[in-house]
């Protein structure tokens, strides 16, 4: 169905739910079609689970650590407090 500027603006919710039905709707301007209503994309659901840790394990760049992740920053920060005080 084709509907004016001024008729979508006063039966907007009822066009919505016509196009979320599937129906085409299509608002004019000056006469001539501008915008088609349509139904957006539904979002991807996020991905859960082991094989979210799978894809992780099998793309994980360089080693394992043996410690905690605090710990891992903790030395990484040590390591570059060293570097910056050799260069001082």
């Amino acid at each position: 169905m084709t509907y004016s500027i001024a008729e979508a603006k006063d039966r907007l919710q009822e066009l919505i739910d016509r196009a979320l039905k599937g129906e085409t709707v299509v608002i004019t301007r000056d006469g001539l079609p501008a915008v088609e209503l349509k139904p957006a994309p539904k979002p991807q659901e996020p991905r859960r689970g082991k094989i979210d840790i799978e894809w992780l394990k099998a793309r994980r760049v360089g080693r394992k650590l043996n410690v905690d992740a605090g710990t891992a920053v903790s030395h990484m920060r040590d390591e570059d407090e060293a570097r910056f005080d050799r260069l001082s």
